[in-house]
């Protein structure tokens, strides 16, 4: 089982920036994404199935969840789950066991570094945000979405951010919704309860002021996930939207809106 390296993962991400960073910044880095916290849940639960991994991590981190609204449906069901981003990788963490653990399994479309997580990596559908998309993980995206498994997504594709002091998901994409119909399968909303730290917002509104496009910020998540230590957050789950009552609202981007309208609705 891979554990988490630094020094590889900028190798293979960023190879002609890699070496001219110096040591100590490397090893900073380390200490920013809690190396020694992912590897320590990896060398304990890594051969374990990825449900039991993310039990196993959540207990080492000590992050606690409740679950609302998945009572009730169909086991067989086809599902595009679609949902806030509140934490980055931590609530797909969160929502792939609580789907998993009821529905049977689960399929997770996250961004590529988290694969790296080699223990999550059956469960997870990676897309390349900083670069042309790999042959393999298109085909798996296809297979997924053409296929029985539920599917989890997150139509903004970054974590929320903080506007106007209100901290809410960037503008929502409309790919789940042209899978839905492609694929006829029925959309849940689902709303995480939860946000970052003002550093991590703070960071995110000084880079878009500076121009800097590379989402920087990113490198916090992980630290933002240890600072969730002794939280208990809460998942709420809407009713299944049918294909048909989605053409009813309008376009695609109608339905996006009507979606996003009916997660938030559950914000408490």
């Amino acid at each position: 089982m891979d554990r988490i390296d630094v020094d590889k993962i900028l190798e293979n991400k960023a190879p002609r920036i890699k070496r001219y960073i110096p040591r100590l910044v490397i090893n900073w880095l380390r200490g920013l994404i809690h190396e020694d916290v992912l590897n320590c849940a990896i060398d304990n639960y890594g051969d374990q199935p990825p449900l039991d991994f993310i039990r196993g991590a959540f207990k080492i981190l000590d992050i606690n969840y409740t679950v609302e609204g998945l009572d009730g449906l169909d086991p067989n069901g086809r599902y595009i789950f679609a949902s806030n981003h509140p934490f980055g990788g931590m609530d797909g963490m969160m929502l792939a066991e609580a789907i998993g653990s009821r529905l049977g399994d689960v399929r997770v479309v996250i961004n590529d570094l988290l694969m790296y997580m080699e223990p999550l990596r059956p469960i997870w559908l990676p897309v390349n945000k900083h670069g042309r998309q790999n042959s393999e993980y298109a085909r798996r995206m296809r297979e997924a979405f053409e296929g029985p498994l539920p599917i989890m997504t997150f139509p903004a594709g970054l974590c929320s951010r903080r506007n106007k002091g209100v901290v809410a998901d960037l503008e929502w994409r409309k790919n789940f919704i042209k899978q839905a119909h492609s694929t006829d399968r029925q959309v849940i909303p689902v709303f995480v309860e939860g946000r970052l730290s003002n550093r991590f917002y703070n960071i995110a509104n000084l880079r878009k002021k500076l121009g800097v496009k590379f989402n920087i910020e990113m490198i916090l998540l992980v630290d933002e996930m240890v600072r969730q230590k002794g939280q208990t957050f809460t998942l709420r789950f809407g009713k299944p939207i049918s294909r048909e009552e989605l053409k009813q609202v309008g376009n695609y981007d109608e339905q996006v809106v009507f979606v996003r309208k009916k997660a938030y609705e559950m914000q408490k």
